[in-house]
Parts: structure tokens; sequence; C-alpha cells
């Protein structure tokens, strides 16, 4: 365990937000319970450290001895009105972010953080990792872009391991956010939300419903932190979706974005993997790649980014963090965004690049430190090329990228095909056993692609049993006819 972990675990901050309407304190559990239930569940987690709780919810409709069972463990009630309660409590979460740094913990208990929270704090958490604990009452549908530490189910949490009480009812306040009024007594509070005074402010001051995203204009080059200036830069480019332009001189692409990391303070050794199919690409053009020492890996459009995939997590298994990888690929956001923002950056804290051939119409959840139009960035050569490119111009020149084809493994090897020699390489794209291969992956897909249209059509046509029976039919026949 690291000492962030540890520090994490032992620190003095970790702050829970609870939205009360999704997961209000289920009938028949007492309300007393909130906070040893919580801090119990931490625990077990090994997070020791004291927690702060805040509650919020539409507390007009909350009984008063509920709130007071609350207050009496340290609770902090906060009333809003419940279509505004996840914007409020964003709000709240940023600005104790801004307060306390980490190592810290953040425990989020709602519904709502696939439809609302998630991809803003997804790359908060890129930016800025915290240990991050979920709760909710209704389990997710779809993976969630934030990667938490664990996930609870709220009642397993009332129901679980209670801790003692570490907060006095002196620690617990009532506030209302449309007034701005903070309130030490329950009688106090409730009188104050049945004035004509708060009714006039949430009228005339209304709290924002939607949330206010805190990264939506992030996005421009940065310049290189310490920690990743002479660090390890990995590049994997996808030649399918930003191919080497007609009459553009191959030797130039290392060149080419080594100037463009030294510009932004970048000085770190870099290594880089073409994926390619090099059967339709010019000789020439892989002997400059390999000249320069770029790595050729072949692959067909079917299979690119299972290989280049699995090719990231090799390398991150042999290159622990602090280093930059770089994706060159039109797909990165929707094929590798998840991946990349979850284990990459939030768990690993890697330093991460895109280029593409075109500017994406929305912003990814990935968070990058720098973004290139591809062409631009091969455009930047002319000012590079005549320099020592992160103080290795002639070290370039004398080394020499290995040819790899990720679709074929000789026997007894779990390691794909290498090749140190072009002609080698090039013998062996054109070899019956390559050939055969490459046939076979296609048919594979197309039989994929059969089946799924067929699984389509027969739940349109037949019930659900009868559709099972005919998809089971529809394996046979396309098997059949593939052989």
């Amino acid at each position: 365990m690291s000492w962030c972990d540890s520090a994490a675990k032992t620190g003095k901050n970790i702050a829970v937000w609870w939205d009360m309407k999704d997961c209000p304190v289920p009938e028949g559990i007492d309300a007393h319970r909130v906070r040893p239930s919580i801090e119990g569940a931490l625990k077990e987690q090994g997070y020791s450290g004291p927690v702060s709780i805040t509650a919020y919810g539409d507390q007009k409709q909350t009984p008063d001895r509920l709130l007071r069972a609350l207050s009496s463990t340290g609770v902090a009630v906060v009333h809003i009105r419940s279509e505004s309660t996840c914007a409020v409590m964003y709000k709240d979460m940023v600005k104790w972010r801004e307060d306390n740094p980490p190592p810290a913990t953040m425990m989020i208990i709602t519904n709502q953080m696939l439809d609302v929270f998630h991809w803003d704090l997804a790359r908060l958490q890129q930016r800025t990792s915290y240990d991050l604990f979920l709760a909710y009452s209704v389990e997710p549908l779809a993976r969630l872009f934030v990667y938490t530490r664990k996930n609870w189910l709220w009642k397993n949490i009332l129901l679980g391991t209670t801790a003692s009480v570490t907060s006095s009812s002196s620690d617990a306040v009532f506030y209302c956010k449309s007034c701005s009024l903070e309130c030490l007594s329950l009688k106090s509070f409730k009188k104050h939300l049945s004035t004509e005074e708060h009714a006039i402010q949430e009228v005339l001051h209304p709290q924002p419903k939607q949330l206010i995203s805190v990264t939506s204009k992030w996005g421009k080059n940065y310049a290189a932190t310490p920690e990743y200036a002479t660090a390890k830069i990995h590049v994997w480019w996808d030649m399918f979706d930003c191919p080497i332009p007609d009459g553009y001189d191959a030797h130039r692409v290392r060149p080419s974005l080594e100037g463009a990391f030294k510009e932004l303070g970048y000085s770190g050794p870099v290594s880089i993997t073409a994926f390619g199919d090099y059967k339709k690409t010019p000789k020439s053009h892989l002997h400059a790649l390999s000249s320069t020492g770029i790595d050729v890996a072949h692959v067909i459009p079917e299979v690119i980014y299972s290989r280049m995939h699995n090719d990231i997590f090799k390398w991150r298994e042999d290159n622990p963090t602090p280093a930059t990888m770089m994706i060159i690929s039109d797909e990165a956001k929707y094929v590798f965004g998840t991946s990349l923002a979850l284990r990459a950056q939030q768990d690993n804290k890697y330093n991460l690049f895109w280029a593409y051939s075109f500017r994406p119409r929305e912003m990814s959840v990935m968070v990058t430190s720098a973004e290139w139009l591809w062409d631009s960035l091969l455009a930047e050569t002319k000012r590079h090329v005549l320099r020592k490119c992160s103080g290795s111009s002639e070290r370039v020149v004398e080394s020499t990228g290995i040819f790899y084809c990720k679709l074929c493994v000789p026997e007894r090897t779990l390691c794909f095909y290498k090749h140190k020699l072009l002609d080698e390489f090039i013998k062996h794209l054109s070899s019956k056993k390559h050939l055969s291969k490459e046939k076979g992956i296609t048919d594979r897909r197309q039989r994929n692609m059969n089946l799924g249209l067929f699984w389509l059509e027969a739940k349109r046509t037949f019930p659900r049993e009868q559709a099972v029976e005919e998809i089971c039919l529809g394996e046979v026949v396309t098997e059949e006819v593939i052989s």
C-alpha cells in the first residue's frame, strides 16, 4: 500500500453527501443508525478517519423525529427543493474538493450517479483523484465512468456493521440553501421553513436544477508537470484512421511527435507502435518507419481495437506511472475512453495525449494533457525536423523498429510473430498460413454479425422462448455454411 493510499485511509477528511430523496431511511430502521452504519462500512474497508455527513432533501417533508435522530449523531441537514438536490450537492462537492486536497475520501449516496454526476466527476477524478465510495438504493443500469473503491446498496449499509458514534449533536447544523441560513436547533429550523420570507426566497432566488460542469472548458494543451516531464511516452497509432498523408515523408513522423512533445516540455524517451494493414502499405513507408525506431504491428480492421487494447494493457503492466500514453485514432473516445478514464487515469494516474483526423463534436470523458489534429501535428515537422527532438535525433536514426504480426501466434508461445527484417515480415504477410488466419478472423466476424441480425429478427418475430430456439437453429445453419 502506497503512502497516498495509507494517508487517505487514516486521514481526517472523509466527506459524505447523501441524497435523502433517492435513498431515504427505510421504514423500520432507526435513523440513529445512519452515521454508525456508514462509519462501520468505511472501517471495514480500512478507512478510519472522522466522517462528516451532509444530508440533502426537502426537509419540510421529513418527520421531525428523523431529523432529530440525524442531528443527534452529528449529521448536517440541508434543506433544498427536490429538483435542485443533485446540482447543489455537486456544487458543494466541488467546493469541498478545492478546500480539501488529496489524500482524502468522498462518499456519495444517490441513484443519480449515472445520469447526473458521472461524466463531470469522472473528469475531475482524472485530474485530482480522491478515494471514492458509492451507495444507491437502485443499482446503475450501465457501467460508470467513475472509478469507485466500493459500491453498496443503501439498505445493506444500514443493516450492516455499526461503529461507535464519533460526533456529538453540537457538530450538526441545519442549513437552508435558499436563504443561506444556518440554524443550530431543529425548532428554529422548522420555524424558518414555514415562514413567508423563506417561501419568497425560494421563488426569487431558486437554486440551479441542472448540474453545472466545472470541466466542460478543459481541453487546451498544458505544459508538462515535473513528474511527467522526463517520464516515458508510448504512442499507439491507428493508421486506418490517421494514415500517412500522400506525398508525406514517413521519416518525419517520429520527429513530428517528439517535436510537439518538446514544445510542451516533455523530453522523456518516446516509443511508437503503428497499427495497420501492411499488405497495403508501400514498402518505402515501412522502411522509413522502422529506420526511425517505430514498431510496425500488422492488423486488419476487424481486430485493430482489440489488439491495441491488449497492447495498452500489457504496456501498463510493464511501465508504472509516472508515464504518458498517447492514442492516435478517431475512435479513442468510443473504444478506449471508459478504460483509459477508469483505470489508466483515475486509478493509476497516467498522463494522456490524443491525436485524431477530425475534432470530436463533443468532449470526451478522457482528460487529456494535449490534443492535436493529425495533419496539423505532422505539419509541425518543418519546425522541428532539423532539431534534436527529445535530445535523440542521432539515436533515432540508428535504432530499428520491430515488425509484428498481431494476428499470428507461433506454436508453443503466447507472443505474436515478430521480425527484425522487413523482407521477412513481408514474406510472412503473403504466406498461406497468415492469409488463412486473416480469412478465419474475417469469416468469424461476419458470422457473429449474421447471428446478431438473426437474433434481432427473431426477437421481433417470435415470443422469447421461441426466439431462443430460432437463434440456436441459426447458429447451426451458419456453422454449416461456413464449413
